[in-house]
């Protein structure tokens, strides 16, 4: 049976290991080190970690593969293919050497659009209407390899980050297994990348959570599912951070000034954007709190807007 070593870390990496550890011979497994998580810094295992425990695979986990014991360790394994799939860091040119088949990704876009490791966010922040997973060889170079294989989806107005990496992660785990068996039996001729077409989607900057009101109605509101569920879009109101995870675009009759509060009631209110369109959010978080659905807030705090309120810097 084929040996292979498996490398990821988040949860969009889980369904990709099942698959393959389902016909496959997994003999390692490397992901991320536990990481301390949330408020009371509880140290937590990454996903992949969790999916191998469960299935009893060995795991490793060097925070600098290239730098590690691990790597040697890795390399006398004798793999005859290497899989990632968000793993978090570039792999050295002796380990992507090693394996017979060489080293293979599982990656979020379709490539040569978005290289880096953010994909799924920059498609929806820019607005696309799909998206897809690419499956391509490991080079040195990030995400620049030749591609394999190739899928697409669509991103509709109810896909956030969230969403479209669970429908990714399912895709790229079943175009992993469609593509292996040709794959390993030398019947694939890879397709370079044009170089023309190259796009990056290096990681999200806390600059980038920040909403421009200013802008046109629907860009925000791509700015909105962009960034959700993680890291999330802010603006601020009164100097206090205010967290929208969840909003709708309405069209308006008239232009107010952006990020002014358009109206309220006692479930939801609308904030102008920079054209005849508004933003309702649905799901907000006030610094220091919990997050919670608009209605909530607006039998609360919420009450004290009103049409002279205004978001953002003014």
């Amino acid at each position: 049976m084929t040996k292979i070593i498996f490398m990821g870390t988040p949860t969009f990496s889980v369904p990709v290991l099942e698959a393959v550890a389902d016909q496959y011979e997994v003999i390692a497994v490397v992901t991320q080190p536990d990481r301390a998580v949330g408020r009371k810094r509880v140290l937590t295992p990454p996903p992949v970690k969790e999916a191998a425990v469960a299935r009893g695979l060995p795991v490793y986990q060097p925070e600098k593969l290239r730098d590690s014991e691990e790597l040697a360790l890795l390399i006398d394994l004798g793999a005859d293919l290497i899989v990632t799939a968000a793993y978090g860091q570039i792999l050295p040119n002796v380990l992507l050497e090693a394996p017979k088949h060489g080293c293979i990704n599982v990656h979020a876009s379709l490539l040569p659009e978005y290289r880096g490791g953010a994909p799924v966010h920059y498609a929806i922040l820019d607005g696309k209407t799909e998206t897809g997973v690419t499956i391509m060889y490991m080079v040195e170079k990030l995400d620049a390899g030749d591609m394999l294989a190739r899928r697409c989806i669509p991103i509709t107005d109810e896909d956030n980050v969230g969403t479209m990496f669970e429908k990714l992660s399912e895709v790229g785990a079943s175009l992993l297994m469609d593509t292996l068996p040709d794959l390993l039996a030398g019947k694939i001729t890879p397709e370079p990348q044009n170089p023309e077409n190259v796009t990056f989607a290096p990681n999200i900057k806390r600059e980038q959570e920040k909403i421009d009101w200013t802008r046109e109605g629907r860009a925000i509101f791509n700015h909105i599912r962009g960034l959700s569920p993680w890291p999330v879009a802010y603006t601020t109101l009164a100097g206090n951070n205010f967290k929208i995870w969840q909003a709708h675009l309405e069209e308006t009759d008239t232009v107010l000034p952006a990020g002014q509060v358009a109206r309220t009631t006692k479930h939801d209110f609308a904030i102008a954007t920079g054209d005849k369109t508004v933003i309702v959010p649905e799901i907000v978080q006030l610094a220091g709190k919990q997050k919670m659905a608009v209605a909530d807030y607006m039998a609360g705090a919420g009450q004290q807007l009103n049409t002279e309120t205004r978001f953002g810097d003014v």
